[in-house]
């Protein structure tokens, strides 16, 4: 994948020659997605205007709940925003309709291994990853202990499950909180045991859809395996739900971001480990990243470019990561910096698995992923079909949302 920089030199000689750089009068519509407008990412856009004489950027902050719809109706109506902060799950969708144009990342930037898969569409990069999360399991060790089990990290699926089977067996608890809902975490929740077994959805060179392996049965006969396990009715839960079944200690174990950490109840003697390894892989987890997208048609394409890299880069991102309490997206050691947070505490467990982590899948249609996943993991714990036929048809399915 070729990268290209441009410096602040280049774009000021681009600017002289009469090309795209060209200040004056420049307004860079921004939208920012998640209502809130950060201090370290308004630094970065006052210091962007100070350096272009002339330019200006209207930030806009917009709910999540109606931003990326804002951004994909003002595009195409033909009045697209100049730059946005977006899900990367809505890279593909953009790119196919001709909505967005290549990100053109900086070389200075040493992002941690397997994030660049999450906005690659066959070998292009259309996303600044600028927010990224990984996954891992939480386990509550009173509970397990209760069941008179040590509380220690469970490397296998087969460890794991036995640790859920004691549980239930010795105790009022549930073994595990499983995901079940139509909804998209039940989807991830799935792909983090997919990954942790060796599985590929999409292949982010290719585009060839990889879901009907047997890594994928091998992981659906598991999940349905841990449903036997688990919570009451797994179908009407989603991850938040989950949460506040492990705070009130109705479930041991769940799978569950960093964020978990300051969301459990202080009382609870908590272990946080990796996502158990099955028979075909290792333990890994699924990699989701925000992006910031430059929309094409603005007439500012390379000022927008110029500010993605900017705020995406340096102290703004560093602040992003620590402060939200998010996998670090780069690797800021290897960058020069020191003292980084996330060599302390739970930090290691959500960074070593990255390397064997997986993206989350880019369609056109989110929704139509999303029901492939739900049906084939709903499908097996209401026992509906055979693991064989679940998968078969999740295939197809995907062939027909890509």
């Amino acid at each position: 994948m070729k990268k290209t920089r441009l410096t602040l030199a280049a774009a000021l000689l681009t600017s002289t020659a009469g090309g795209a750089f060209a200040a004056d009068g420049a307004e860079l519509h921004f939208i920012m997605c998640g209502g809130e407008v950060r201090a370290a990412d308004q630094a970065v856009v006052d210091q962007f205007q100070a350096d272009y004489e002339g330019v200006s950027v209207n930030l806009e902050a917009v709910p999540w709940g109606t931003c990326q719809d804002k951004s994909l109706t003002l595009a195409a109506a033909g009045d697209p925003p100049s730059i946005a902060y977006m899900g990367s799950r809505t890279l593909r969708q953009l790119a196919n309709n001709d909505l967005i144009v290549p990100s053109e990342l900086s070389e200075e930037q040493v992002y941690q291994p397997g994030v660049l898969n999450t906005v690659t569409i066959e070998g292009t990069t259309w996303g600044y990853p600028h927010a990224f999360s990984t996954k891992a399991l939480y386990i509550n060790c009173g509970i397990v202990e209760a069941s008179g089990q040590e509380c220690a990290a469970p490397k296998t699926w087969d460890d794991m499950y036995a640790m859920a089977k004691g549980v239930v067996d010795n105790t009022d608890a549930a073994g595990v909180g499983l995901a079940g809902k139509d909804f998209d975490n039940t989807m991830h929740q799935f792909l983090n045991y997919l990954y942790s077994n060796g599985g590929v959805v999409i292949d982010s060179a290719t585009g060839e859809n990889k879901l009907d392996s047997k890594e994928t049965r091998e992981t659906l006969e598991f999940y349905g395996k841990l449903a036997e396990v688990a919570q009451e009715g797994p179908t009407a839960w989603e991850r938040d739900g989950l949460k506040d079944l492990f705070n009130d200690g109705k479930i041991a174990m769940y799978v569950q971001g960093p964020w978990g950490d300051g969301q459990h109840n202080d009382d609870i003697n908590q272990l946080v480990a990796p996502v158990p390894a099955g028979p075909s892989g290792e333990s890994g987890t699924i990699l989701i990243t925000d992006s910031i997208v430059v929309f094409k048609g603005s007439g500012h394409e390379d000022l927008a470019q110029e500010l993605a890299r900017r705020i995406t880069s340096g102290d703004s991102q560093y602040d992003l990561d620590s402060s939200w309490g998010l996998t670090p997206i780069l690797d800021y050691e290897a960058m020069g910096r020191t003292d980084v947070y996330y060599n302390e505490g739970i930090w290691p467990t959500f960074t070593a698995p990255i390397s064997t982590g997986g993206p989350e899948p880019l369609v056109e249609d989110f929704k139509s992923l999303q029901s492939v996943f739900t049906n084939m993991v709903q499908g097996i714990i209401l026992k509906d079909d055979s693991v064989e036929n679940l998968v078969t048809i999740a295939g197809e399915e995907l062939d027909d949302a890509l």
